[in-house]
């Protein structure tokens, strides 16, 4: 499709355990309507503690966090050094606007037949200034014409087809029917 010809994977990440950040790895694996095998955000229903102890019964809409390469080079001229993995992502990109795309955006990673399905922005926390002190306002502001909230901290994704996803993959995207949805925050 174009306007997305050269999109790629930079790095993905996961962790078994509860932990801000991700260690990069070699490859991850993603399973239908799971997440990221070995993941603690893995899972049908929701995993994050603050929705957990809100309603356990929820569906995980947030398998698969994913950030753009972008981001990193963006609030590095604030002073703020990020690499792959440090802001909780599992698959960070480059050259691909994901904060742009509509809802329901079908994203094929690589050519192992690994599919993810765009639920919506990922709502950053307080945790990211714990991480940096003064990143989250980097990474959540707001438009100046409008006085709308700027979520930039990537975007959330469920697994719509399985398969192993590593660096260098390409990214080939395939957008929903019209009319889109604008990504709300999940």
């Amino acid at each position: 499709m174009s306007g997305f010809d050269g999109a790629i994977v930079t790095a993905v990440s996961s962790n078994g355990t509860y932990s801000f950040t991700k260690p990069a790895r070699d490859s991850i694996t993603l399973l239908a309507g799971l997440g990221v095998e070995g993941d603690v955000h893995a899972g049908v229903t929701v995993k994050h503690r603050s929705r957990v102890a809100k309603d356990p019964t929820q569906p995980n809409l947030r398998q698969v966090h994913l950030m753009h390469e972008e981001l990193f080079t963006e609030v590095a001229g604030a002073g703020h050094r990020v690499a792959p993995g440090e802001l909780g992502e599992n698959v960070t990109t480059r050259g691909i606007d994901l904060l742009a795309l509509p809802t329901g955006t079908l994203l094929h990673l690589g050519d192992g037949g690994a599919v993810v399905e765009i639920t919506g922005l990922r709502n950053p926390c307080t945790q990211i200034d714990r991480f940096q002190p003064g990143l989250l306002k980097r990474v959540v502001g707001r438009d100046p014409a409008t006085g709308a909230v700027v979520r930039k901290a990537g975007v959330m994704s469920v697994v719509r087809e399985g398969g192993t996803v590593r660096p260098g993959d390409a990214i080939r995207v395939q957008l929903p029917a019209e009319p889109h949805r604008p990504l709300e925050k999940v």
